[in-house]
C-alpha cells in the first residue's frame, strides 16, 4: 500500500509541475504578445508586463479577456507573414531572378510588347501569334 501511495504522490506532483510549467509559458506568451502589439504604447506594454509578472493568475485572466481576440489576430498575421517569407525563399531557391521576373509578368503586358514588336516590323505575324500563345499559356 505504501508503494501505491508514493506512486500516486509522484503522479500528483508531476501533474502540478506540468501545470505550473505550462502556466509559466502562457505568461511568457502573453508578455511577448503585449510587446509585439504595435497598437499600444510603451507605457501600456510595461504596465501589462508588470501586471502579468506581479499578479500572474489574475493578470493572465484579465489579459485573456481583454486582449485574447487581438492576440489571435496577431498570431494569424504573423503566421501569414512567415508563410509568405517561406514561399519567397523557396521560390528564390527554385528560380533565378530572370525566371522570377518571367513568372510575375502579366500576360497582357507580354501581348502588348509583342504587338509593339509586330507594329514596328521586328517580328512577323506568325511570331506574334507564338508569343501571344506563350503569354496566354
Amino acid at each position: 500500500m505504501d508503494f501505491f501511495a508514493n506512486f500516486l504522490n509522484i503522479l500528483w506532483w508531476s501533474l502540478w509541475m506540468t501545470i505550473w510549467i505550462m502556466f509559466i509559458f502562457l505568461i511568457i506568451k502573453f508578455v511577448i504578445d503585449a510587446w509585439r502589439d504595435e497598437g499600444i504604447g510603451v507605457l501600456a506594454k510595461i504596465l501589462w508586463t508588470l501586471f502579468l509578472v506581479c499578479v500572474p493568475v489574475l493578470g493572465a485572466l484579465v489579459y485573456l479577456l481583454a486582449r485574447g481576440r487581438g492576440m489571435a489576430a496577431r498570431d494569424m498575421a504573423a503566421a501569414r507573414g512567415y508563410r509568405a517569407e517561406e514561399v519567397d525563399y523557396t521560390r528564390s531557391l527554385m528560380y533565378d531572378d530572370a525566371d522570377i521576373e518571367a513568372l510575375t509578368r502579366q500576360p497582357s503586358a507580354e501581348i502588348a510588347r509583342a504587338k509593339a514588336l509586330l507594329d514596328s516590323g521586328a517580328i512577323t505575324a506568325d511570331e506574334y501569334e507564338t508569343l501571344k500563345a506563350r503569354a496566354l499559356g
